[in-house]
């Protein structure tokens, strides 16, 4: 059984955790950003929901044409998409869970990052990464995508404060970055997605990283299954208006439930054997026991 948890560790950290990671461990008692209690440890805790959470994001961000284009064409996501998904789950875990210096270290490289990237867009409009407003459209999707995949794959009474808190806190992150008038609260987020459906839409490109997604390479062939159950289970948390712009086939509800119960089946050996992920690490750090 040691064997077996010692693999599925090393599966699921292969995803997660590449090169130039925050160093979880150091330096003892340093809360970062947010600290243990915070709302965004809560979050960003599990690797289900995060993973689920981040398919979710990526293809609600790529329904604006300009971070699109900027993907596309500053990037080898076509080629190397758990690389992409590795690089923000490095990101996320580290600006949550790290030290304050290591949070900061990494802000500072994306935003450096950000000021390689800029173009002309298919529709003709210039684009860059460090826009302010594409900025806080990048964050606000991906935050409120991570917050459905833990209420749908961990904890689907977590109440409505803490999921203001969350959003209030994370929000650091985004201004760090250089976004404006970040949304705080689950209706502020709710009114700027509403607000921003227009600027909507799905070409070609769009769909083709659906597809991508969808067909996502594992880290192995024993895990092939369990990364395409997986993406589709990302694909679900998209809101029914955002799925329909992709193509997706709406699900009937026997199919959405089966689908929702096979993803939370498949989360529970990864539970079992993590031992070493970001929180954990950062809990040791933090001179506190094991996450309940």
């Amino acid at each position: 059984m040691e064997f077996l948890r010692q693999r599925i560790e090393a599966t699921v950290l292969s995803i997660s955790r590449g090169p130039g990671s925050a160093d979880f461990l150091q330096p003892p008692g340093d809360p970062g950003l947010f600290g243990p209690d915070s709302a965004a440890w809560q979050v960003h805790s599990d690797f289900t929901a995060m993973l689920t959470g981040g398919v979710a994001a990526l293809l609600l961000q790529m329904l604006h044409p300009l971070p699109l284009a900027g993907v596309w064409d500053h990037s080898n996501f076509q080629a190397d998409m758990l690389g992409r998904l590795r690089r923000t789950a490095q990101f996320v875990a580290g600006t949550t869970f790290g030290s304050r210096a290591d949070a900061e270290r990494l802000i500072a490289r994306v935003k450096q990052i950000h000021l390689g990237v800029s173009g002309v867009a298919a529709d003709g409009r210039a684009y860059a990464a460090s826009d302010p407003d594409l900025l806080t459209w990048v964050h606000v999707a991906e935050v409120h995508c991570f917050l459905q995949g833990y209420l749908r794959y961990r904890h689907p009474a977590f109440p409505a404060a803490r999921q203001d808190q969350y959003f209030d806190e994370i929000a650091c992150v985004a201004e760090a970055l250089g976004a404006r008038a970040v949304p705080r609260s689950s209706a502020a987020i709710a009114s700027y997605i509403d607000g921003m459906r227009p600027q909507l839409c799905c070409d070609e490109r769009t769909r083709q990283t659906l597809q991508l997604v969808l067909n996502a390479p594992a880290p192995n062939a024993v895990a092939q299954p369990w990364t395409r159950l997986m993406m589709r289970g990302g694909v679900d948390l998209l809101p029914p208006w955002a799925q329909q712009m992709l193509g997706v086939a709406p699900r009937p509800p026997w199919r959405r439930a089966l689908l929702q119960r096979s993803v939370l089946l498949a989360a529970q050996p990864l539970r079992w054997a993590m031992r070493n992920g970001s929180i954990h690490l950062a809990r040791r750090r933090m001179g506190l026991p094991p996450q309940p």
